[in-house]
């Protein structure tokens, strides 16, 4: 006689083994975090062998300080993205910023006052973006393409294209400057991943950014005000992208107008790369931090091997179209 095996579910038979099992319990999103961060694990094996220097200390921090603008960029991505949206200003808001940080330095105003200037500006951005897509109902490509150009026209006719040298050293200290023996750009870049990791996840906001982002009308039939939802997202992205702004003039101790021409598609990519669905409804800080690494490792890997940037560019643009395939596979599961 046959043995019947119970089964859970209505009638699915429970998994064999105890890593499908594992398996099974975890959410979709953890699923998606486990997949990318695997990704990541089998670029840093590839590389390794590839080059003897990918695996010093040196070189770790590198990436990581290297990686810290994109993953702190994606982060403001991401919400944006969840919500259903896109914002293509970031790079001209991270411009932009810093310019308006570097004109307040240069008057000699002090440099708090200088730093609070530039994240206000770049939230600013983000308030008109919103604006423009919760309230005037413009397609966020559209309307963050329009800011994206008339930020990035703004920056250079604050100084008529010319950049801000010479910035005070309590301001580069953030970009240049170690922590016991880490980066601060990198200390940066932890600290605002766990805190909009956290609003994300943990938070009312966070619930309602989802559900915004899965379903429009049923959030805002269900009492979320959705309009106020898309435009926190939108104001989070310029804050960041600000933040960002900020660290690569301390970084390089000037402001300029050209500052983040094309992080906007770096910040997609990492926020793909990591789970966020370009249509809305899902994503994780988590999962696009990992993701900005996958990108950083990607360059700084490729240039120990001797790639050029040019096919530098082939290679992450296809990352890019097969993670953006691989949602719609999963959306149509």
């Amino acid at each position: 006689m046959r043995t019947l095996i119970p089964n859970d579910d209505f009638g699915r038979q429970p998994p064999k083994g105890k890593i499908a099992w594992l398996l099974s319990k975890l959410s979709r999103q953890q699923k998606q975090f486990l997949s990318t961060f695997s990704g990541l694990l089998l670029l840093g094996i590839f590389f390794s062998f590839s080059s003897p220097f990918f695996f010093s200390v040196n070189n770790i921090l590198t990436v990581a300080t290297q990686t810290a603008v994109i993953a702190i960029i994606a982060i403001g991505q991401t919400y944006v993205l969840i919500t259903g949206g896109i914002d293509l200003s970031i790079g001209s808001n991270i411009a932009l910023s810093a310019m308006v940080s570097g004109l307040f330095m240069r008057a000699g105003i002090p440099v708090p006052i200088a730093i609070i200037a530039g994240l206000l500006t770049g939230t600013l951005s983000g308030l008109i973006n919103g604006t423009l897509v919760a309230f005037a109902k413009l397609p966020p490509f559209i309307a963050t393409l329009g800011t994206m150009t008339a930020a990035r026209g703004v920056s250079f006719t604050l100084t008529q294209g010319i950049p801000i040298s010479n910035l005070p050293a309590s301001f580069t200290v953030f970009g240049t400057g170690h922590t016991l023996g880490i980066p601060n750009m990198v200390l940066v870049m932890l600290a605002l991943v766990i805190v909009f990791g956290f609003i994300l996840a943990k938070t009312k906001l966070g619930r309602h950014v989802y559900a915004t982002g899965s379903n429009y009308e049923a959030a805002r039939l269900s009492g979320v005000n959705t309009r106020r939802v898309q435009l926190t997202a939108y104001m989070f992205s310029g804050l960041l992208a600000a933040f960002a702004g900020l660290l690569m003039a301390g970084r390089i101790i000037t402001a300029q107008p050209a500052a983040g021409d094309g992080f906007e598609l770096d910040a997609v990519a990492a926020s793909v790369i990591g789970g966020a669905s370009t249509m809305g409804g899902e994503g994780s800080i988590a999962g696009t931090f990992v993701g900005a690494f996958i990108i950083g490792v990607l360059r700084n890997g490729l240039n120990l091997i001797g790639v050029t940037p040019h096919i530098q560019r082939i290679i992450i643009g296809v990352v890019i179209v097969a993670a953006v395939f691989l949602d719609k596979i999963k959306k149509k599961d």
